[in-house]
């Protein structure tokens, strides 16, 4: 029987910007190889407009993403949990991994200053990929 596959939670306050990103990416790398989740400690209504833009220039469409809550049970489900260097506090598990992400926060930044932080996550995603889901 083949291994289950792994599960990976992005979180960052308002899950509107660097957790969207980070799923987006991890989506779009991994495909079905990796069960991808995010959520924000206190989501806000929508995503980043800036964000939903910088992502649309690199191919990957998140504009019908809606920012959720945190939920104790999205991280017993997950394998790895990343916080997106926003302070964050996760509820903490025996058995799961937790790395943060140290990322500056695209909140009321215009799509200029959200391209590196998108290049950033685009990298950090790339490298977790080839750790925990290599082909």
């Amino acid at each position: 029987m083949p291994d289950p596959k792994p599960s990976v939670l992005f979180v960052c306050v308002h899950n509107a910007g660097r957790s969207q990103m980070a799923a987006a990416w991890l989506t779009h790398f991994a495909g079905d190889r990796v069960e991808v989740r995010s959520a924000g400690s206190a989501p806000a209504d929508t995503i980043n407009p800036a964000v939903v833009e910088a992502m649309h220039e690199a191919g990957i469409d998140i504009s019908a993403e809606t920012p959720k809550i945190l939920t104790v049970e999205a991280v017993q489900a997950s394998d790895v949990v990343i916080t997106m260097g926003c302070g964050d506090t996760c509820p903490v598990f025996p058995g799961k991994r937790y790395l943060d992400w140290k990322l500056d926060d695209p909140a009321g930044q215009g799509v200029a200053a959200v391209r590196p932080i998108r290049d950033e996550i685009e990298s950090l995603v790339q490298d977790l990929i080839t750790e925990i889901a290599p082909q």
